[in-house]
């Protein structure tokens, strides 16, 4: 039976851990969804580093739980946690728990590892000049050996990453998530807390709990939803809504580009100059409380505001 103080801590402290290191493998999985390609190194760093830290913070949840007793040196105990050292925490859950990974999954961990260690400094120090930038280089490397690929990250012939790519990456991970987590698990109800709990629709949720690495789901749910938006007679309080807001003429581009930059505004800025040259073109006829009005109503659309409005009392008239 745990006191308070290791109870609070092992169900409160660790759980949130849990939800951050969820929160972080998340955050990698999505930034590598994001990329189309393997140029970049700023987005190779962004994909191992939060692969990294994710998986770290992951496996010290876990040691805690299976090493730490009433008594042990708390102090003593705290101290070895101050590592990243991926594989020393690994080899302290496999003593007491079995964990099976192939080959490539080894390799994958040598790669968080030195880059966590070594590699993320390197830019650094000026010697970095001379050889490649080594977490993109070991990235490259190491989905070319273990796919037998020969993927191109240069400047002008990067090669396009595949869902091929994409879903090697995510079962990689998957591998290790899932295993850790059914740990913590266990070892949550040997000792009686709730540490594994996540919260619903969170990021964590979707790694631990949904044990889903890519984000297929996601974008069919975006396509299948558009598709009735498009093609299903709306509701009359929601026309009555549109038709008080005044659309622009978005006409620069083809159709199918707009509807990319619905799914994927984080990743092109063209629409947004073309919404942005919009506004200059309308701002001489606008005063700031119409602006205002405008935004107040556009910003409704997309939220769970059921639109039920009386066109006798209601006006949106605004342009």
């Amino acid at each position: 039976m745990l006191d308070d103080k290791n109870f609070f801590w092992k169900n409160w402290r660790l759980g949130t851990e849990l939800q951050i290191s969820g929160s972080f493998i998340y955050n990698g999985l999505f930034t590598f969804d994001n990329m189309k390609s393997l140029y970049y190194e700023e987005e190779c760093f962004e994909l191992l580093y939060n692969l990294s830290v994710g998986l770290e913070r992951l496996m010290k949840i876990a040691v805690i739980l299976l090493e730490h007793d009433s008594n042990s040196s708390q102090e003593d105990f705290e101290k070895t946690l101050i590592t990243h050292n991926h594989f020393d925490l690994l080899n302290r859950i496999k003593k007491k728990k079995d964990i099976a990974l192939g080959k490539p999954h080894n390799k994958f961990l040598v790669l968080l590892d030195t880059f966590y260690k070594s590699a993320r400094y390197e830019r650094y120090n000026i010697q970095s000049v001379y050889a490649p930038a080594q977490d993109k280089y070991q990235l490259v490397k190491f989905i070319n050996e273990e796919l037998d690929l020969e993927l191109s990250a240069d400047f002008g012939k990067a090669t396009l990453i595949s869902t091929r790519v994409r879903k090697f990456i995510g079962k990689i991970v998957g591998k290790f998530t899932t295993q850790l987590y059914q740990i913590v698990k266990e070892e949550a109800f040997r000792i009686g807390t709730f540490t594994y709990e996540v919260t619903y629709g969170s990021k964590a949720f979707k790694i631990y709990l949904a044990e889903e690495f890519d984000f297929e789901k996601e974008k069919l749910t975006q396509r299948e939803v558009m598709l009735f938006l498009l093609k299903t007679e709306r509701s009359d309080d929601f026309n009555y809504y549109l038709q008080g807001i005044e659309h622009f003429n978005f006409e620069q581009i083809h159709i199918n580009k707009y509807i990319e930059s619905l799914f994927g505004y984080n990743l092109d800025r063209q629409v947004m100059g073309e919404l942005e040259h919009l506004y200059e073109e309308e701002e001489p006829k606008l005063d700031k409380k119409e602006y205002l009005q405008r935004k107040e109503h556009l910003e409704v659309l997309g939220t769970d505001i059921d639109l039920e409005y009386n066109p006798e009392e209601d006006d949106l008239n605004i342009f």
